[in-house]
């Protein structure tokens, strides 16, 4: 069984920064990428963010230059720094644990909302 715990979402006015934090434990060998997405009112899920076990990044273009995707191997944990936030990143942010086989799993989601 895998668990993915996400933090570090809240209330935070345009400009400011936050990091989300998601932190994986369970039954895991090895890991082939993690992702952030975020999903907005009325919006599909999108992607925001990844990383693969190699290292390698892939942001939208929405977000980039904004916000730094990272990885503590060690806490198999994923974090999000977000920069200069802006009202659109309003969204319940989730993250995304691709391992081998398939399988994937999804975390609870974390709010973060950006006032004006």
């Amino acid at each position: 069984q895998v668990q993915l715990v996400e933090s570090g979402g809240g209330l935070v006015q345009a400009g400011g920064s936050l990091r989300l934090s998601c932190a994986a434990s369970g039954s895991i060998s090895s890991i082939n990428y993690m992702d952030w997405y975020r999903q907005a009112p009325g919006k599909q899920r999108e992607l925001v963010a990844s990383i693969t076990s190699g290292g390698s990044t892939n942001y939208a273009d929405s977000v980039k230059g904004r916000f730094t995707i990272s990885r503590d191997n060690t806490k198999i944990t994923v974090y999000l720094q977000m920069n200069s936030l802006k009202d659109e990143d309003t969204a319940v942010y989730y993250c995304k644990l691709g391992l081998p086989r398939g399988r994937v799993y999804w975390g609870q989601g974390t709010q973060v909302t950006v006032s004006s």
